[in-house]
């Protein structure tokens, strides 16, 4: 079974500029953070909404080339094939739209907590099964 991918469209903003400019490392970072939300939005029960939240555990980066003002980011993600007691890798490709190769790609452990005590949590296979394809 293929675990499946989600995208999202950015525009690249002047305040996402640094003085290279280019789009700063911390920005691709919150692209990271903006599309995993987003995944687990679109693919959790309201009913793990309201009862699941993640935080990250690492992120590791590595860039390849820059997006500029005016490009749009093609941001794309999936997450492994199994979680790990509590921790789940996410993967994060940054594309330049249009481009072949991606300009960032991130790799990030997440941890599942209880939206209440904020305890640690290990995935259940419900929530695995709704990220399958």
């Amino acid at each position: 079974m293929s675990v499946g991918t989600f995208s999202l469209r950015l525009p690249v903003a002047a305040a996402d500029i640094d003085e290279l400019g280019h789009v700063n490392n911390i920005v691709y970072l919150r692209y990271a953070q903006e599309i995993a939300i987003a995944h687990w939005r679109s693919r959790a029960t309201p009913e793990m909404l309201s009862k699941y939240v993640w935080v990250v555990l690492r992120h590791e980066a590595d860039y390849r080339s820059a997006l500029t003002l005016g490009d749009e980011a093609d941001v794309r993600t999936h997450v492994a094939d199994q979680a790990v007691g509590p921790a789940w890798v996410r993967y994060v490709d940054i594309y330049k739209a249009g481009a072949a190769k991606p300009a960032v790609q991130i790799k990030s452990n997440w941890c599942l907590l209880d939206a209440v005590t904020r305890r640690v949590k290990r995935v259940p296979p419900e929530i695995v099964q709704r990220f399958r394809d």
